[in-house]
Formats: structure tokens, sequence, C-alpha cells
């Protein structure tokens, strides 16, 4: 039933038969007969059909969300049964919110690639949310996220500490407490980890900022921070080569830096071997950058 799983999700995800079975290397009647045979399994139709293009119907859609989880779930039980009798290798999808997979998760990949050559990593960067949806549904093998998330069943690894700081411009000068409300803040979107801290200090610190500018990147908000657009709140991991580079500063502020923790979240207790070493290499190498 797996294959006949994997053609349907193929032919969904790539559009039609004919680029699905390019991808499968197989004939399109032959996709076609595996669509068919699925169809007949289930019960119900799954597919709309055109000359140019199939599309999901409702129950197509259910079957399309069920099977990817059940994929994951079997591709994952034959690493760990392959793992039994092999050394670390073969594949690992990682996932990770944008301040950790950007700023701290490069570090630790390069690690792991001199040590366990033979390990196949992929990365997936997105926000905390979308990260604990991905480990629920299967669809990754381990995610580093900051803040919370509601997904049940997940077990939850607290892995390191983060400091959240107020940044500026050195272009500005004598920032201090009576801008925070004044000033224009640059924030990140709803679903992100540093938003739901940012939405913490607003509200812990009383402030309602007069204007609020949402985008969708840690690097588009620091180049705008520096160029005088507005100020921020940032996690310190984020922005040493700034510090260095003197073209971002810290406003101290009593309360200040809020801490924040980032966890490791995974589905399953069972782990492959290539997790576990990359479990190790984590709690080992994730170390708190110093601030300036």
């Amino acid at each position: 039933m797996d294959q006949y799983l994997h053609v349907f999700v193929t032919v969904v995800e790539k559009g039609n038969f004919s680029r699905a079975a390019e991808e499968l290397h197989m004939t399109q009647p032959a996709v076609s007969q595996y669509i068919q045979t699925l169809e007949r399994t289930v019960g119900a139709r799954l597919l709309e059909r055109t000359n140019k293009y199939v599309r999901l119907n409702k129950a197509g859609d259910a079957v399309y969300h069920h099977a990817k989880e059940i994929l994951g779930l079997y591709t994952k039980m034959q690493r760990i049964v392959d793992d039994l009798t092999n050394k670390a290798s073969g594949a690992l999808s990682i996932g990770s919110s944008y301040t950790f997979g950007e700023y701290v998760l490069p570090h630790i990949m390069a690690k792991l690639q001199t040590g366990y050559p033979d390990i196949d990593p992929t990365i997936t960067i997105a926000n905390t949310k979308e990260i604990a949806e991905l480990i629920a549904n299967h669809q990754l093998d381990v995610g580093i996220v900051e803040g919370h998330f509601k997904e049940k069943n997940l077990i939850v690894e607290k892995l390191a500490e983060d400091s959240m700081v107020i940044v500026a411009s050195t272009k500005l000068l004598n920032i201090n407490k009576n801008h925070l409300e004044k000033d224009t803040w640059i924030v990140r979107e709803p679903g992100s980890g540093t938003r739901e801290a940012q939405e913490s200090f607003f509200q812990k610190f009383n402030i309602t900022p007069k204007k609020l500018m949402e985008f969708g990147s840690t690097q588009l908000i620091k180049e705008s921070v520096e160029a005088g657009l507005g100020i921020s709140l940032l996690s310190n991991w984020t922005i040493q080569k700034e510090l260095i580079l003197d073209s971002l500063q810290i406003i101290d502020i009593k309360g200040l830096p809020i801490k924040r923790e980032f966890s490791v979240i995974t589905k399953t207790p069972f782990q492959t071997k290539a997790l576990e070493v990359f479990l190790d290499l984590l709690r080992k190498n994730t170390l708190i950058p110093l601030q300036k």
C-alpha cells in the first residue's frame, strides 16, 4: 500500500500524470492504474482529472494529508531497522525556527558533515508553529524551536537559553525608555517565536507602540533598523556581526535582556543513529554568544 500512496502523493505534488510518471520512472498508464487501484481500495474518487491537470477533491484531500503522514512514519521505521546493523548514515530531516536555523544551526551542520559524512541532512526553516506542525505530522525527524506551541503528543527537550535585547541604529543617539512608545517598532510575523517574545515584552513593560511594521525576516529587520527605520527586540544570537561592525547598538533598559528558551522537539522516542548523533552534537555545541 505504501507504493500506491507514494504514487498518489507524487501525482498530486507534480500536478499531472505525465510529470509524476517521469519523476517515478514509470509509464503514464502504470501511474493511472496505481491511482485507480487506490481509489477502488478506499472506495472513493480522489482526483478531478482534465487533460491539463489533476486536482484533489474533498476525499482526495483527506487521503493526501494522511498519506504524507503514513509515508513519513514508514520511512522513519525503515531507517530505524536499517540502523540496527549500520553506522550513522542516511537521510535526516531537520526543521528549525528562523533564529536558530539561520544563525546557530549552520555551525552544527558543519561539524555533523565533518564527523559523519554519510548522513544526508535536509533543513526546513520556518516559524515555530509551522515546524511543530511538520513534526506532529511525521514530515520532519527533529525540530529546534523557540517560544510556545499548542501541538500535543510532542517530545520536548530544553536545549538552550537565548537573550532578547532592544537594538537601534548606531546613527541614533541618546535612545532611552522614553523612545519606546514613540519610535516605530519593527516586528516579526505572528507565529514566529521572536514575535511572541516581542509581544510579551510590550505587555511586560506596558508599552503600546504608536506604529508597528511587520517583516517576515530577521535579516530584513536588522537592515531596516541599521537604516534608522525603527527599533526592534531581537535575539542576541542574531546581532553578533552587527555589534562587531558597530552598525547596531543595544539599548540598555532596566529589566532587559529578556530570557527565552529554545527546545528540541520530536514525535517518537525511537531514534535513528543519524538523529542520535545530531542530537548529541546539538547538546554539546549549542553555546550562547557573549554580549558585547
